[in-house]
């Protein structure tokens, strides 16, 4: 049985970058590596634990339906708004 084929992180995209500096647990770290190294051994493309981590916080925030659910109530709020703009309606008594 052949453990690395059941990454959830799949082969990595290419994608623009922002650079990000934030601060985990050498034990998180530790975690990391081994799954970079994992990546690697599984799809053949070495990669380090700073490129995976944007592709599995992309993956965490995209498996959230908590998240999801908060995002389509605040489109809709924004949505409602335009429509309420583009219609003359204002929340705001006249002056």
């Amino acid at each position: 049985m052949n453990v690395t084929k059941k990454l959830r992180l799949g082969p990595l995209p290419k994608t623009e970058s922002v650079k990000l500096i934030f601060a985990c647990p050498a034990s998180l770290r530790a975690d990391l590596d081994r799954y970079a190294a994992l990546h690697a051994q599984a799809y053949g493309e070495a990669v380090d634990a700073t490129t995976l981590i944007p592709h599995m916080l992309e993956a965490f925030i995209a498996g959230d339906r908590g998240f999801k659910r908060s995002g389509s109530i605040q489109t809709e709020a924004l949505r409602d708004a335009r429509a309420s703009a583009d219609a003359g309606i204002s929340d705001r008594p006249p002056p």
